[in-house]
Parts: C-alpha cells; sequence; structure tokens
C-alpha cells in the first residue's frame, strides 16, 4: 500500500462515525482551520532554526492538516484528496508553461512577475480579484503588506494614515499600516524585519 494511502486510511478510520475517535468526529473546516495555521508557522520556525528533523515531523503534521479538510470534504460529498492533488498538479502545469510548455523565463524575477500574472489571469477568469482576495486569516502585518502590494498593482493610490489623534488605537493601526505599505512598496518583508529586530532585542537581553 502506498504511504499516502495508509495515512488516508487512517485518517478515514478517525472519523468513522462508529469506531472513530470522539475528538477528531467532533471536528469541523472552522476548528481545524487554527490548527492548520499553528503547524504551518512551526515548519516556518523548524526551517528557521535548521532544525531538520523537527523539519520531518512539522511536515508531516502539516500534511495531516490537509487529509483531515480532504476527509471532511470528502465525507460532505465536496472533494476529495485526490482532488487535491489533481487541483495543484493542474496548477503547477498551467503556471509554469516555461516548463512545461515552450514559453521562455530566464530569471527567478520574471518566473514571479508571470506567476502574478496568471494569478490575475485566473482570479479574472472567476469574477474574483481586487483587495477581498487577500485573506483576513493571516497576520495583520503580513495582511497589511499583502494589501499594499495588490493595491500598488491595481494603481489603488497610495493614501495617508486616516488616523484620530484622540483614538490611540486607530492612530498606532494606522501608522503600522503605512509602514507595512512603505516596507512592502519598497520590495521589503515587513514581517520579516519585525522578525529579525525580535530576534536582535532578544540576543540582547538574553537572561532578562
Amino acid at each position: 500500500m502506498p504511504k499516502i494511502d495508509r495515512l488516508l486510511e487512517l485518517m478515514a478510520r478517525l472519523r468513522d462515525p462508529k469506531s472513530g475517535c470522539p475528538w477528531d468526529l467532533e471536528q469541523s473546516f472552522a476548528t481545524i482551520a487554527p490548527y492548520t495555521i499553528e503547524e504551518a508557522y512551526e515548519v516556518d520556525d523548524a526551517i528557521r532554526r535548521e532544525a531538520w528533523l523537527e523539519l520531518r515531523d512539522e511536515l508531516g503534521d502539516l500534511l495531516l492538516q490537509v487529509v483531515f479538510h480532504a476527509q471532511m470534504a470528502r465525507e460532505a460529498g465536496l472533494f476529495g484528496f485526490d482532488d487535491v492533488v489533481d487541483a495543484i498538479s493542474e496548477k503547477l502545469v498551467r503556471r509554469h508553461p516555461n516548463v512545461f510548455g515552450d514559453a521562455r523565463v530566464e530569471t527567478a524575477a520574471e518566473q514571479s512577475r508571470a506567476w502574478e500574472a496568471h494569478k490575475a489571469s485566473e482570479r479574472a477568469a472567476r469574477g474574483a480579484g481586487g483587495l477581498d482576495e487577500v485573506p483576513r486569516a493571516l497576520p495583520a502585518l503580513l495582511q497589511a503588506a499583502k494589501l499594499a502590494r495588490r493595491a500598488e498593482r491595481a494603481g489603488v493610490p497610495s493614501a495617508p494614515p486616516d488616523a484620530r489623534e484622540d483614538d490611540a488605537a486607530r492612530a498606532l493601526g494606522d501608522r503600522l499600516f503605512a509602514l507595512a505599505q512603505r516596507a512592502a512598496t519598497s520590495g521589503l518583508d515587513p514581517e520579516a524585519a519585525l522578525r529579525d529586530a525580535c530576534e536582535r532585542f532578544r540576543a540582547r537581553h538574553a537572561g532578562a
């Protein structure tokens, strides 16, 4: 039996209405989603620490999240794991005509531009697009950066912070958004920059 089939079978047994695990049976897309996000961050953390054996385990945990969602979707008659695999395989081929077709792309920068162009055409084809395509579940700083980049590509004019000085939280939020916007439109990653600042702060005050 292929190893992925064993994992799919284990997940199906965990969700079996008669003999499955009570906790797994109680879960839904909404309740599992936070675990999916958490596992993605743990993958990122293992990579940053170059903890390769931990990365192996964390990738397994993240794969379990995909299998869990796919199993719940199969039960609901929405789609199955094979459909997930087919969808991403087709997307990879579609977005890499330079590899799987006769298009020419010479540099990583050109590939990034081509990728964004393909994504934009796919959004237009399904009548989607615009700022609402940026997931609201993203961390706020990352969300702000993606909104800024999407707005820049769409030609949306940059607006100064709309802060009321008598509303400290709103004023702070607008200033943080302005910083994220400035970073993103300058080709910088504000999330990475702030993470680096956190690490430097920890190093300066180790033992505190």
